[in-house]
């Protein structure tokens, strides 16, 4: 269980009378069998959580927990509740210092024992961010998060890399979201949800109206149906060979979108991959592995293929002698 967790965790069974197993996983975003497994291991740390069966059960604190949560100020708490970031992202959204402040009042009175154990706040460190990442212009988290708190509408510049030049757009922001490293802004746009990376936010400001999002939608909804929509509506899956020696990197850099073929045994030659891209113009990302990657469909992957490395062969031909 991550400290985050442990934290949002006590708070929610702190301030309930009850609250079901399916209630607290919905509100830590976490499957049922994660929310027992983490309930065990409060129990295992001497705890006093219990749990009723019936209608009226459900998991409940009890007095003794030797967990303080009065000594926190509103803006403690709410910090607290934010799950899953590491302490670069919380510093991005300025809500590293509360969180720290939070986190250390609750660690104050707990009692100390001769032979406990490190926490694990002090002995695990996560950093979210994917290597060789450059460094974010545009937008950052900090600067739009208090708009967003606002409920306004936003009106936003916006750097696609699909588009000749920015576009102007009016948004109904339902919160920002941090994916691999990455920070989005999530939006409805004429009643489309959209994710807008912050980095190519080039300008931003509040309108004066209230956002108008769809009824029954929340930012955790949205992205987890966008994500799920990029994931699986991919335009274009590219069958290979890549070298042995390029598996490691190939899978740094595609991540998820490249699946090993299972049913192909590992020779000296290469192993068999398929590779998901959004764009047919996004196989332009195999060409830094050169020949240690051979494209076998479809045909119009391989034709873009060639056509690249044709222009960039002839970018680079030695200029003719006078």
């Amino acid at each position: 269980m991550t400290p985050d967790r442990f934290f949002s965790l006590m708070l929610l069974l702190k301030s309930r009378d009850a609250v079901t197993t399916q209630e607290l996983a919905s509100a830590l975003g976490v499957s049922l069998r994660t929310i027992t497994r983490d309930l065990n291991w409060l129990r295992d740390a001497g705890l006093p959580v219990t749990a009723h069966r019936g209608r009226l059960g459900g998991v409940t604190m009890l007095p003794g927990s030797g967990l303080d949560l009065t000594r926190l100020t509103p803006g403690e708490r709410d910090h607290l509740s934010l799950t899953g970031l590491d302490e670069k992202q919380r510093a991005e959204l300025n809500a590293s210092a509360e969180s720290q402040r939070a986190r250390s009042k609750i660690a104050a009175t707990q009692p100390r024992r001769v032979h406990e154990l490190l926490p694990l706040t002090d002995v695990v460190h996560v950093d979210s961010r994917p290597w060789h990442q450059a460094r974010a212009s545009g937008t950052t988290p900090a600067s739009l998060i208090g708009a967003v708190r606002r409920g306004r509408r936003l009106r936003i510049e916006y750097d696609s890399p699909r588009e000749s030049c920015p576009r102007d757009l009016v948004v109904d922001p339902y919160g920002l979201f941090a994916k691999a490293g990455i920070w989005y802004l999530v939006a409805d746009c004429a009643r489309v949800p959209r994710m807008y990376r912050l980095e190519r936010i080039t300008t931003w400001r509040e309108v004066d109206q209230p956002r108008r999002i769809r009824e029954s939608q929340t930012l955790a909804t949205v992205a987890a149906a966008l994500i799920d929509q990029w994931e699986h509506n991919h335009a274009i899956e590219v069958s290979a060979t890549i070298d042995q020696t390029q598996i490691e990197r190939a899978q740094r850099i595609f991540g998820l979108r490249l699946v090993l073929d299972d049913d192909h045994e590992e020779s000296a030659t290469g192993r068999k991959v398929t590779i998901r891209f959004l764009h047919l113009e996004d196989v332009r990302a195999l060409l830094p592995f050169g020949s240690a990657i051979t494209v076998h469909g479809p045909t119009e992957a391989r034709a873009h293929l060639r056509d690249l490395a044709t222009n960039l062969a002839h970018h680079y031909a030695p200029s003719p002698t006078s």
